[in-house]
């Protein structure tokens, strides 16, 4: 919310990526769409509840549909504000992304809702899941390589890659606890990046700014470079046609 503040109040997304927010939407898309997947089945007059790779739900377990459909519905926001006032550039890549991301939903709903049952679609619907949660998760790597770039965390939001980290952490020991390697292994990945983040954090805090003032500072000093070159060449001209 920090983020995309400034970017309301400046009217511009500056230099922040937007490729974390769409891959995001997917990764909840695709876990509010698992939980709604199967009810269970009936045997010996008992409901026997079915799980899925991300997460174990129940029919009466609303919650995993809650925080993921809150957060499907706040990665749309923020997708749809960075389209509104990104550059026409990063709007047409966004906007391209976005395409691809709502196809694979799609797609992923589709495939698992009239080809596949039982066992079947709950293992493609737990890689679904867990493919592209790596991929959201690894989604900041650009982001990482601008700060070693720059040395500055200028556009590496600090609350983003906080929660990145404490995310991946808590569904990580949650996935472990329930040796669910759907869960485990795409939140434990996300847990390295995070916390790989969280140290570029500290290595580069007190350079915030500073990446974007250098760049400031070297247009102009190339604007102010031209007038003395050009008044450089004159003396020179005037020279050689004093000559001629």
């Amino acid at each position: 919310m920090i983020t995309f503040k400034r970017v309301i109040m400046n009217k511009s997304t500056e230099q922040f990526s937007g490729i974390p927010y769409v891959m995001t939407l997917l990764n909840c898309l695709l876990s509010t769409w698992k939980k709604n997947m199967d009810p269970g089945f009936q045997e010996d007059g008992c409901t026997i509840v079915k799980r899925y790779g991300l997460p174990f739900v129940s029919p009466n377990n609303i919650l995993v549909s809650i925080i993921n459909g809150t957060g499907a519905g706040l990665e749309a926001f923020y997708v749809l504000t960075f389209l509104i006032f990104a550059p026409k550039r990063e709007k047409a890549k966004i906007s391209g992304i976005l395409f691809v991301v709502l196809s694979i939903f799609s797609t992923v709903a589709l495939v698992s809702m009239l080809a596949l049952h039982a066992n079947k679609r709950k293992i493609f619907c737990g890689f679904a899941a867990a493919i592209f949660s790596i991929i959201m998760y690894g989604s900041p790597l650009s982001i990482m390589r601008l700060v070693i770039k720059t040395k500055s965390v200028e556009y590496m939001p600090f609350f983003l890659s906080l929660f990145v980290f404490l995310c991946g952490t808590s569904w990580f020991v949650y996935g472990l606890l329930g040796k669910d390697p759907f869960i485990a292994v795409p939140n434990g990945v996300g847990g390295l990046l995070g916390t790989a983040q969280l140290i570029l954090y500290a290595i580069y805090r007190d350079n915030k700014g500073k990446g974007k003032k250098g760049e400031e500072d070297k247009t102009s000093e190339m604007e102010l470079g031209k007038p003395q070159e050009n008044k450089d060449q004159l003396p020179n001209t005037l020279n050689g046609d004093a000559k001629a």
